[in-house]
């Protein structure tokens, strides 16, 4: 038998809204998880894959808005040498019988609607057995289904979504799919969706990841797989993310080159492309913590989302540092508390951290009036 390769994707989340980001890095997160499709079908022809295997959650929501689904369906249909695989998912469920009807209607002839466990053949002895998620919570291992039969000598490849545990309890726990699935039915591989990070399970069993990621959560790229059976399952991770989430934590200390290490922690290319919220930690003197949120204001504005968080970062404040400040006076007064109750054993650890986050914060504003 001839070698059958595929790319294995999944959770697309086509129209997530991204509420409580601002305008305009929403329409472009939005805009990134429609390209994801043409990414995809351009990893699957670079890969030499004629057949695009989607594990769930194609859609964010079991009603899109009917231009998100059309364009979607369209945007496959444009991409005419391959075949795509739909498998319902927790958000875009056989439960949304709408949704489904709709697809059914408009898909183009590219692309195959899984709507039952039946098996499937997409190719001369290569047989899918998928098991899409009837509703947002089964209640059940939907992925028994891939036990069904097929041709002696086929390869089966399984196609499911939802969780894989380790079971602890001696019976395990309902409605999750075991990690021996592949060995249990017999499965050349198994594709999984709905964990967001690309992850194995066993040299048989992935999860693809999104290929658009949408939070920090995994803060790795944007992936599919390609897969080839041709023998054991052969799996290589192919990049295909626009946006970069990314999560840096910086650690500094007194006499560190407090710009160098914030140069160093973020990055210098595509910056626009880049979400970031960025955590410090580890003590510094006041001139520096203020030159450190000057860094971080001036950088803020290169990248599509920037966050900082210096709440871990504690402050080296000496009583000579308030002369910077002002050597008398209301500010000076309040330096003065701020000083004290920053250092008062009395006070919980977070009412010192907000004296300590306030002294700076004023040392920094007098030092811009001054500039």
């Amino acid at each position: 038998m001839s070698a059958f390769r595929f790319l294995h994707s999944s959770d697309l989340h086509l129209g997530r809204a991204f509420g409580g980001y601002p305008d305009g890095i929403r329409h472009r997160l939005r805009e990134a998880r429609h390209g994801a499709i043409a990414r995809l079908a351009q990893a699957a022809r670079a890969g030499g894959a004629g057949v695009v295997l989607l594990a769930g959650d194609t859609f964010d929501a079991e009603t899109p808005a009917p231009d998100t689904l059309r364009q979607a369906l369209r945007a496959m249909g444009e991409e005419g040498d391959l075949t795509w695989v739909l498998l319902p998912g927790n958000h875009d469920s056989l439960a949304a019988s709408e949704l489904w009807r709709r697809i059914a209607q408009d898909a183009p002839a590219n692309l195959r609607a899984i709507t039952d466990d039946a098996p499937v053949e997409l190719a001369s002895g290569h047989w899918l057995l998928p098991a899409p998620c009837t509703q947002r919570r089964p209640g059940r291992d939907l992925t028994e289904a891939m036990a069904a039969p097929t041709p002696e000598g086929a390869r089966r490849i399984g196609l499911g979504h939802g969780a894989i545990t380790d079971f602890s309890g001696e019976e395990g726990a309902t409605g999750i799919i075991p990690p021996d699935r592949a060995v249990r039915s017999g499965l050349d591989y198994l594709a999984l969706g709905d964990w967001h990070g690309q992850m194995q399970v066993t040299p048989a069993t992935w999860y693809s990841g999104t290929p658009e990621p949408d939070g920090f959560k995994h803060d790795a790229p944007g992936r599919a797989l390609l897969v080839t059976l041709d023998g054991p399952a052969q799996v290589t991770p192919v990049e295909t993310a626009h946006f970069r989430w990314m999560r840096p934590v910086l650690d500094l200390l007194p006499g560190e080159d407090v710009a160098a290490r914030l140069a160093a922690a973020l990055p210098n290319t595509r910056a626009r492309d880049h979400l970031l919220r960025i955590t410090v930690t580890g003590r510094l003197p006041l001139a520096d913590r203020a030159a450190l949120e000057a860094g971080l204001a001036a950088r803020a504005p290169d990248f599509g989302w920037f966050a900082a968080d210096l709440s871990a970062l504690a402050v080296e404040a000496l009583p000579e540092d308030l002369d910077q400040i002002d050597r008398a006076g209301a500010l000076r007064q309040a330096a003065e508390v701020l000083l004290a109750e920053a250092g008062d054993a009395a006070l919980s650890q977070a009412d010192r951290d907000t004296a300590q986050a306030a002294l700076a914060r004023l040392y920094a504003l007098t030092q811009e009036v001054r500039a």
